[in-house]
Parts: structure tokens; sequence; C-alpha cells
């Protein structure tokens, strides 16, 4: 005789904690968004477009656009330079370095930022 509590599932922890996370992570960005859709709708169209084509949102355009068109092309020249110097050469540190490259992927950006941004 099989209990339905002593079953095992593939993935655990798909209950009431796993909702309650959703919610609360669909809270956390549902309301913001909402308030800036909210907003948006209130203003005419007049009022919009001076508001998006501002010099002060034109200058933020810019910057935004510049720093990530930067950080791409650094990014790219770095990151073809270390997988090939990982690929072709075999050297002391080489499983480390490997390890730092694969560390974004396991740690996310979000939570790197929270944690270098809280107070000691």
């Amino acid at each position: 005789m099989v209990y339905a509590w002593k079953t095992r599932r593939a993935l655990p922890g798909f209950g009431l904690a796993l909702g309650f996370t959703l919610l609360y992570l669909s809270l956390i960005v549902l309301i913001p968004l909402s308030t800036i859709f909210l907003k948006t709708a209130a203003l005419s169209w007049p009022e919009f477009w001076s508001t998006v084509a501002s010099s002060r949102t034109l200058a933020a355009y810019r910057l935004s656009l510049g720093a990530a068109f930067i950080s791409a092309l650094v990014n790219a020249v770095c990151g073809l330079l270390v997988a090939w110097v990982l690929v072709r050469y075999r050297f002391p540190g080489k499983r480390i370095i490997d390890g730092l490259v694969d560390l974004p992927f396991a740690l996310p950006t979000a939570v790197a930022g929270v944690t270098l941004t809280t107070p000691d």
C-alpha cells in the first residue's frame, strides 16, 4: 500500500512555499510596474511625448545605450581572449580562472548587487 504523503517527487518544493515565493516576487515586480503604467496612462499624448523627448531623458538614453555598448565591446574582447587562452593553453590556475568565468552563471548579478550595496 502506497500512501500519497510518502510519494517522492522529482522536483521537491512545489507546495505552499513555492506559492508564497511566487506571490511575494510577483508583488515586488508587479506593483512598481503597475504604477509606471498608471502614471503613464494619466498623461496626455503631448505630455507623454514631451517627457519622453526632453533633453534630460535623451541624455539618460544616450548614457544607458553608450555604457551598454562600451560594456559589450569590452566584454567581447576580454571574453574572446579568456576563452582563447582557456581552450588553447595549459597553465597553473586554469581551473580557478575557469571557475571565475562560470561564477556569474551560478551567482546571479542581482544577488551580487544587493550584497555589495548592503551596508556592513
